[in-house]
């Protein structure tokens, strides 16, 4: 018996004692982070999703975006074998503003789900008109009436990052703090992202511009852009109808910009130049990209941008 102490006493301090020794000689296991050192597995519908959720999770999760490099991630349709891999994700991260159109077509589970746009509802874009044309090889697809880019407005892309972090935190408790710090840092980024944007955009705010693409409303409508769109493929020549429609734009918008999603076909960019208009690339970076990731991608977007402003 030890001094000082009873029988039940003694009993007590031999279960606390025998408790403590097993729980230090559990090999790589701490009490304390057991949840913590399990990993989610995050399935999500673009590549800025990709990247804001590896951001905040960091080693606590592993984040999956399977769609091909050479797809457009908004009109991707994955195959079975795919859509199994995103049912049995223990979170689902969706853009919302109805991309990823086949996400509408299937079954997925709802608790699994995270719209990431559903608390700016009230500032998704409706287009005026819906537009159907070719993608090349990829076949004909619809523009449809609500713009779905929402991550080129800095600041609700910094929105739907939020929503990443609370269902990230909703899903492992344990490490709710390692995700605000995360976001926090983030966050910061992406509104010095907007901050850059205003800027550039402050220089010259009237100038004229006109995409080669109806997929920066977002930016448009945040950053002050004068901007009218057409519906060229960086890979296509443009055809006569389409220099055309051009033409006609030019009559009352006299753009000196061209802003593309990829680098134009030589020969799109030169005839473009005997008009007047130079061109430059603005990456929307739905997909992961063939070099750097979503900031720096985004940066040098910035930075080509600021000819258009001079």
């Amino acid at each position: 018996m030890i001094k000082g102490l009873g029988s039940k006493g003694n009993i007590l301090f031999f279960c606390i004692l025998f408790v403590f020794i097993h729980m230090v000689a559990l090999p790589g296991i701490s009490y304390s982070d057991t949840d913590v050192q399990e990993k989610l597995t995050i399935y999500v519908v673009n590549y800025p999703l990709k990247y804001f959720a590896e951001r905040i999770a960091g080693d606590h999760a592993r984040v999956v975006f399977p769609a091909p490099a050479e797809k457009d991630p908004a009109y991707w349709m994955p195959d079975a074998a795919t859509v199994a891999a995103y049912q049995k994700a223990d979170l689902i991260l969706l853009n919302g503003a109805n991309y990823a159109k086949w996400v509408r077509k299937v079954s997925l589970p709802r608790s699994k789900m995270v719209d990431t746009s559903a608390k700016f509802k009230d500032r998704l874009i409706t287009a005026e008109e819906v537009v159907t044309h070719s993608h090349g090889a990829a076949g004909a697809h619809a523009h449809e009436s609500l713009a779905f880019t929402t991550w080129l407005d800095f600041d609700l892309a910094a929105k739907q990052a939020g929503l990443v972090m609370k269902a990230l935190s909703r899903k492992k408790p344990a490490a709710r703090d390692f995700f605000k710090k995360n976001y926090a840092a983030l966050e910061h980024d992406l509104l010095a992202l907007d901050e850059e944007m205003k800027r550039i955009a402050a220089k010259n705010p009237l100038s004229p511009l006109v995409a080669s693409h109806p997929v920066y409303d977002y930016l448009s409508r945040r950053y002050g852009f004068n901007m009218r769109s057409v519906h060229w493929e960086p890979d296509e020549f443009p055809s006569d109808a389409q220099w055309s429609e051009l033409r006609a734009i030019l009559k009352k918008h006299p753009a000196k910009w061209m802003i593309w999603e990829g680098e134009p076909m030589k020969e799109s960019a030169e005839r473009l130049k005997a008009i007047g208009i130079n061109s430059l690339v603005f990456d929307p970076c739905g997909n992961i990209p063939d070099q750097g990731d979503f900031m720096s991608v985004i940066r040098r977007n910035g930075k080509n941008l600021e000819s258009a402003f001079q």
